[in-house]
């Protein structure tokens, strides 16, 4: 029997290799041959055996994670029309059901019944992956698998948000937490043509916000009282937009007291519990306060299509690569934040 390498997850942050058999697709499903699999914050949960995503399979330690993987079809099974061998493919991390209405309407993330890749179900940090034809979303040549990778998760989730927020060339948009998530919010930011200020308190990220990913602005918040920087950076009217990527609750109140009467907001960090101030920053200016999270699957097409035509330097975002081999180093690497994006390449 044809065997694969898969990373697995025991627990109490762990990391073990194990051989599984080479997955083989079933009717509608299509066999990946890996070629870049992104780490994500949200995998650190899986790591330590808390996971914020998934049901009672994800807190198993037994399926392979990876949310974030690109590949070239190299098997598809019966009734597969849109999905042919040699086709290079990234992979959208909902698995719906199909029939109901958000599914039709492309956000599977909401289906009542979804499963989520690398969380219930077997993801990309692996030599192969079965999913959906349904879930193949085509690349253009002009992108690299690594580009492809980290465009779903990061790039995706933040072009999604801006859009919904409406940012052009007449905003100052905030971004508060500056990881991958972030750093995406800032590349994006910048080829819609608006300002960006970027607030972390990590200096060696304000610097790569700065010097590589184009912002125009950075602030440390350990040193600075970023609102007051902000008015003043805005000549005291506000920022026209902000959007934190942190989930920390200092980092969102700051979003809301940063924007000016009018202005909009968007929260994509993931966050238990929060404490906010409605009357002051949100009912007496008000403003639009708005949840964003993943994309709803049509829109990749435009997503890559936006990453092509403006030239974003998507890889600007990785700091480390990894053979599957080296799985223990990156997730310690990453946990311990010594790392920004990482992603696991296959040659």
């Amino acid at each position: 029997m044809n065997m694969m390498k898969g990373v697995v997850f025991p627990g109490n942050k762990q990391v073990h290799i194990k051989d599984f058999p080479i997955p083989t697709p079933g009717p509608n499903e299509v066999l990946i041959q890996m070629k870049a699999s992104a780490i994500c914050r949200s995998d650190m949960s899986l790591y330590d055996g808390n996971p914020v995503v998934g049901g009672e399979t994800a807190k198993t330690g037994c399926h392979i994670p990876g949310h974030e993987p690109a590949g070239l079809v190299v098997g598809t099974g019966e009734d597969v029309t849109s999905i042919k061998l040699g086709d290079r493919v990234a992979v959208y991390l909902a698995i719906g059901c199909g029939e109901c209405s958000h599914c039709k309407s492309g956000y599977m993330m909401f289906c009542s019944s979804w499963k989520c890749v690398g969380f219930d179900l077997h993801g990309g940090n692996a030599d192969y992956i079965v999913v959906p034809e349904k879930n193949c979303m085509k690349l253009p040549d002009e992108l690299s698998y690594i580009s492809a990778a980290v465009s779903t998760d990061s790039v995706g989730t933040l072009y999604h948000a801006q859009k919904r927020l409406q940012i052009s060339g007449k905003d100052t948009l905030v971004i508060f937490g500056l990881g991958p998530m972030g750093g995406a919010g800032i590349l994006v930011a910048k080829a819609m043509g608006a300002t960006v200020i970027a607030v972390d308190m990590i200096e060696e990220r304000l610097q790569l916000a700065k010097t590589e990913l184009g912002a125009d602005y950075i602030i440390n918040g350990s040193t600075e009282n970023a609102v007051s920087r902000i008015r003043e950076i805005t000549g005291n009217r506000g920022a026209d937009a902000s959007i934190d990527c942190s989930g920390s609750p200092i980092a969102e109140n700051q979003a809301l007291d940063c924007v000016r009467p009018h202005g909009r907001v968007a929260f994509i960090g993931e966050s238990r519990e929060s404490t906010i101030r409605p009357s002051d920053q949100l009912i007496r200016k008000q403003i639009t306060l708005m949840g964003s999270w993943y994309f709803p699957i049509q829109e990749y097409e435009e997503i890559t299509e936006f990453i092509v035509r403006k030239q974003i330097p998507v890889e600007k975002l990785v700091t480390h690569t990894f053979q599957l081999d080296e799985a223990e180093k990156a997730f310690q690497l990453f946990d311990q934040r010594k790392t920004e994006k990482a992603v696991f390449v296959w040659e």
